[in-house]
């Protein structure tokens, strides 16, 4: 199982993670797929995955949207990919469409055949057990208006994940509150950080904290 999770940044924050990702895939000329956790601006968000990816010597893209209607040949195509990239946005509503499109049983046959299964932000949270970090600090959350109930998602690490961390007490406050209720510890990273996990070896990229029963544990601080 290959999985990247990145916490957001600038395209120079995340360099060494896209890196990361491409070797991954062990293929010479490898295939991405970016899936937008929203139809609205994906064509934006698109333009920006293909030129950060570019630099890097990729030339086969794809861009696939769940929110909107597409053919069985799209899912095809996309699910050919060496890589996949969920985007960031809106967790909830990322997760709504991502099951009501039956998306998780794919994505569990493409990293069963080797597939480097990434996720940004949003996209990230949506492959832990559940996407509880997205509703959480008061002060910078996502906002759940369809008022989901279910708030499990693809459970292929054992762990929590925190993007856009900021080092300072208020949001300690709240992950080491959050990190008394659950059995698994919750990993915490700055933008330009993240967690590469690649079959039984986890690692970690830029400032990351581990919150685990009441209790906070730097990680690591190395900037890639």
């Amino acid at each position: 199982m290959k999985i990247v999770l990145y916490s957001g940044g600038n395209e120079d924050d995340n360099r060494f993670l896209n890196q990361r990702a491409l070797e991954l895939t062990g293929v010479k000329s490898p295939k991405l797929t970016l899936i937008p956790s929203s139809s609205y601006d994906a064509e934006d968000d698109f333009r920006f995955f293909v030129q950060e990816f570019s630099k890097l010597g990729v030339q086969k893209f794809m861009h696939f949207c769940v929110d909107i209607p597409y053919t069985k040949t799209v899912l095809k195509e996309a699910m050919k990919s060496d890589l996949i990239f969920l985007g960031g946005g809106n967790t909830f509503y990322f997760l709504k469409h991502l099951k009501k499109a039956g998306m998780f049983s794919h994505f569990s046959k493409f990293l069963k055949r080797g597939g480097v299964l990434c996720g940004l932000s949003a996209g990230a949270i949506i492959l832990t057990p559940h996407v509880h970090t997205a509703s959480f600090p008061h002060f910078d959350r996502d906002e759940n208006p369809w008022d989901m109930k279910n708030l499990s998602a693809m459970r292929v690490v054992n762990f929590e994940f925190f993007p856009h961390y900021k080092n300072s007490k208020r949001y300690d406050a709240e992950l080491l509150h959050h990190s008394k209720k659950t059995t698994i510890p919750l990993y915490a990273c700055a933008d330009g950080g993240g967690i590469i996990v690649d079959n039984d070896q986890i690692s970690f990229c830029g400032k990351s904290h581990q919150f685990f029963q009441g209790k906070k544990l730097t990680i690591s601080n190395y900037l890639g």
